[in-house]
């Protein structure tokens, strides 16, 4: 009977030792589950996950349009007083009569609008009044139209936008000389809120 009880400590002793494992493994794993976790929630915030539709196919998350867009207001809206100009046609005297809206995100920077209004209004009475009926009566001539108001709009605060390549009557483009940095209009579009040419 002697040998028996030296067997009963042998055997408590690997007990002892296998709850210290049981311990670090289990303490690992839940370190390898939280830097998983971890690194799992930092690539989700960088990338938005794709959404799944009714079809369980993926989804792309909305892309937004403007990077300075405020989704918390809306834009601020610039409505100029109506244009009535003669148009630059030899033929016959035509006249158009156009009504201008600028969207700005910006109200601040609309009332700096307001403020340079009559070089504004004259800007675009210049740009109106070398147009003939032909080109303001086709859509490519009515957006051209919009981005030169845009750009003539923004010129009487100091802000020089870079103008488009002009085509040549042989219908090549003629290239700027001076090549400047792009600067973004605080004008983002040109509106139209009539439209009559006659």
């Amino acid at each position: 009977m002697a040998t028996a009880p030296a067997a009963e400590p042998a055997a408590a002793a690997p007990k002892g030792g296998g709850s210290k494992k049981l311990i670090i493994i289990l303490a690992a794993v839940l370190v390898l589950v939280l830097v998983g976790g971890g690194a799992a929630f930092m690539l989700l915030k960088k990338k938005p996950a794709a959404e799944e539709g009714e079809d369980g196919e993926a989804v792309e998350a909305p892309v937004k349009a403007k990077a300075h867009a405020k989704p918390d207001h809306p834009p601020t809206f610039v409505p100029l007083d109506p244009f009535t100009v003669n148009l630059a046609d030899k033929d016959v005297d035509r006249f158009a009569q156009v009504g201008v809206t600028l969207q700005v995100e910006d109200p601040k920077f609309a009332d700096q609008i307001k403020a340079y209004m009559p070089a504004i209004r004259s800007n675009v009475l210049m740009v109106l009044s070398h147009k003939t009926a032909a080109e303001l009566l086709s859509r490519e001539g009515k957006e051209k139209l919009a981005k030169e108001i845009m750009r003539e709009s923004v010129r009487p605060m100091g802000i020089e936008l870079e103008e488009e390549d002009e085509e040549a009557a042989d219908g090549t483009k003629k290239k700027k000389k001076k090549k400047k940095a792009a600067v973004e209009s605080p004008v983002t579009q040109v509106l139209f809120s009539n439209f009559i040419v006659q």
